[in-house]
């Protein structure tokens, strides 16, 4: 007999009784920031689904919103936009699961008269790859660098394709002294990223990192990079744009320092 997954709606009547981005601790900061955060954007129209298997554990996710209030640097007003999408244990991967999440996000962008579903993508860790979304009939409308990927599926053909914004190097510069680490609570896993690397970056650099929290969609819109979420930037060149652990900041900076 086939095993019987569980999709689940997250809204704000149960997701405290819920793993949020597979975390369960409540205690947990990151969850904590996230919570407060939720209780934010479902007010603008976010919703989210968790995948669990008959032993009540997770294996998928899906979050999506408006895309006016997404946490990414583009301009998506009209469509649906999906900030994560993830499976994990091998069991359960490549078995259709992600397209399941990925329908239930195009009914509801159908159901509210959208433009379509929208999405970034690329082919390094925190974001899905544009395989999954060209399998299920999106295209590629724009790029940004140094590898980032928008696509979109359209309900009508005639409507204005979503795009990255633009001006990279000119966002980088605002943060041309130092080290600066920029975190956004649409993510949970920045907060622990981030406080790491401040420790170390004192500790044994003898740096004053600026920790910069991302506290609206605007704000993560116009961050200095696609995926807005977090960002490390020393003396204005980017070092990282997403979440690394300290000792993989720790061997970039040994590397720039040499």
């Amino acid at each position: 007999m086939a095993e019987k997954i569980q999709v689940i709606d997250i809204n704000q009547n149960n997701f405290h009784e819920l793993p949020i981005c597979g975390i369960k601790d409540t205690e947990h900061e990151g969850r904590i920031c996230k919570t407060k955060w939720l209780k934010t954007y479902f007010k603008k129209g976010l919703k989210a689904k968790l995948l669990f298997t008959e032993k009540n554990m997770q294996f998928g996710y899906i979050e999506y919103l408006p895309g006016q209030y997404a946490w990414r640097g583009v301009e998506a007003d009209g469509y649906m936009f999906i900030h994560c999408i993830w499976t994990h244990l091998k069991k359960y991967q490549h078995k259709g699961y992600g397209k399941l999440l990925i329908q239930a996000c195009i009914n509801d962008a159908r159901k509210a008269k959208m433009k379509g579903v929208a999405v970034v993508a690329r082919n390094k860790p925190w974001l899905a790859d544009s395989s999954i979304f060209l399998k299920n009939s999106f295209k590629i409308v724009d790029t940004a660098p140094p590898d980032y990927e928008l696509l979109v599926k359209k309900f009508n053909k005639s409507a204005k394709n979503p795009k990255f914004k633009n001006n990279w190097d000119k966002r980088l510069k605002k943060y041309g002294k130092g080290l600066t680490i920029i975190i956004a609570n649409q993510c949970p896993y920045t907060i622990r990223h981030a406080n790491k690397i401040v420790d170390m970056a004192r500790k044994k650099y003898k740096l004053k990192p600026q920790t910069v929290h991302i506290k609206t969609f605007r704000q993560a819109q116009n961050a200095p990079t696609p995926y807005a979420a977090f960002t490390i930037i020393y003396n204005g060149q980017l070092l990282t744009d997403h979440q690394i652990s300290s000792s993989r900041f720790r061997n970039i900076m040994e590397k720039i320092l040499e």
